[in-house]
C-alpha cells in the first residue's frame, strides 16, 4: 500500500513532535494513539486537560497506559491552545502542527500571528496526497482547501510547494498538469491561460525541481491512453504525479470524488509555512488523520 510505505518512512524519521491544537476530540485521538503505537512520533496535546485525559483512557480501553511519548499541555481556550500549539512549532518545541476540535479560521489566526506565527512569506495552499485504486502511483491534487481562486503566481507557488511534499515522499522529479476543461490555449478560459504560462514558466527556470505542462483536461492528464487519443505528446500528460486545480470548488469536488467514488484513501497537509500543517476536516477518518500525520512528518526540513 502507498500511504502504508509513507507511515513506515515516517517511523525511520526521528526525532519528530507534532502539537495538536485543541486536541479534545475523539478521531484525532484516535489517530495520535495509533501513532503512537507506530512509533511515529512523540505528541503534545494542548486543550482541556481533563478531557484529553478522558478520550484518551476511553481509546486505551481503559488500561491506564503511561506513555513517555505523549505530553498533555492544559489550555483555558480554544485560543490559548491554538497559540501555545503554535508556539511549540515556532520554538522548535515541535516540528508539525496539527488541527484537532477548533475552527480552521481560529487555527489559522495563530499560525498567521505576526509575533509568533509561522508565516514564510509563501503562499500557504493545502497538497493532498491519493492512493487510489487500480492506481500504481500517488496523485496529488492542489488545492482542495485553501486558496479559493488563485492567480498565476500564487498557482506558481502552489506548485513549489506541492513539488516539495512530492520530492519529500520519493518523487525525485514530479511531473505537473495545470487542469483545465480542455487541452488547448483558450482566450475566453483563463486556467488555460494560466497553465500556459505555467508551463513556460517553468520552461524558463522560473519554477525549478518539476515539470509543468498543460492545459491538461483531466482524463489527458492521468490517462496515456486518452492523451494518446488526443494526439497529445508530453512528458506529463497521462503521468502527472500533481494536478494543479484552477480553483477550490474544482479541487473540492475532485477531493471528494476520488473519496467516495473512487475509494481513495488522502493524507493532506497545508505546506508553504515553518513546518507542515495536518489540517484535516472533522469528516476524515482516523485513519485519513493517520496518513496525514505520516506524510507531515516525511515533509519536514531540518
Amino acid at each position: 500500500m502507498l500511504l502504508e510505505s509513507l507511515i513506515y518512512k515516517a517511523t525511520q524519521l526521528e526525532g519528530n513532535t507534532v502539537a495538536v491544537a485543541v486536541a479534545e476530540d475523539e478521531e484525532v485521538i484516535e489517530a495520535v494513539i495509533e501513532a503512537l503505537n507506530r512509533n511515529l512520533a512523540n505528541f503534545i496535546l494542548f486543550g482541556d486537560k481533563e478531557k484529553i485525559k478522558m478520550i484518551v483512557n476511553v481509546k486505551n480501553k481503559g488500561q491506564h497506559k503511561s506513555n513517555k511519548k505523549l505530553t498533555i499541555v492544559h489550555a483555558d481556550s480554544n485560543e490559548m491552545a491554538a497559540e501555545l500549539a503554535v508556539k511549540a512549532v515556532s520554538t522548535k518545541e515541535a516540528t508539525v502542527l496539527m488541527k484537532g476540535n477548533i475552527p480552521t479560521s481560529s487555527l489559522l489566526k495563530a499560525v498567521l500571528n505576526k509575533e509568533y506565527g509561522l508565516r514564510t512569506g509563501n503562499i500557504l495552499s493545502h497538497v493532498a496526497v491519493f492512493e487510489v485504486p487500480d492506481f500504481d502511483r500517488f496523485t496529488i491534487v492542489t488545492d482542495a482547501g485553501m486558496n479559493i481562486a488563485p492567480e498565476l503566481e500564487q498557482k506558481a507557488q502552489m506548485i513549489k510547494n506541492a513539488a516539495a511534499l512530492a520530492r519529500a515522499i520519493g518523487i525525485e522529479y514530479p511531473k505537473v498538469a495545470p487542469i483545465a476543461a480542455v487541452e488547448v490555449v483558450n482566450p475566453a478560459m483563463q486556467a488555460t491561460i494560466d497553465a500556459a504560462a505555467l508551463s513556460v514558466m517553468n520552461k524558463r527556470g522560473q519554477i525549478t525541481g518539476c515539470i509543468v505542462d498543460g492545459p491538461l483536461a483531466l482524463d489527458n492528464a492521468v490517462s496515456a491512453l486518452a492523451a494518446e487519443h488526443k494526439g497529445i505528446q508530453s512528458e506529463v500528460a497521462g503521468r502527472a504525479d500533481i494536478l494543479l486545480v484552477p480553483t477550490i470548488e474544482v479541487g473540492n469536488v475532485l477531493y471528494k470524488s476520488l473519496i467516495y467514488f473512487a475509494k481513495a484513501k488522502v493524507g493532506a497537509v497545508i505546506a508553504g509555512a515553518k513546518a507542515p500543517i495536518v489540517l484535516t476536516s472533522r469528516a476524515d477518518s482516523a485513519e485519513s488523520k493517520l496518513y496525514s500525520l505520516a506524510l507531515a512528518i516525511c515533509s519536514v526540513t531540518k
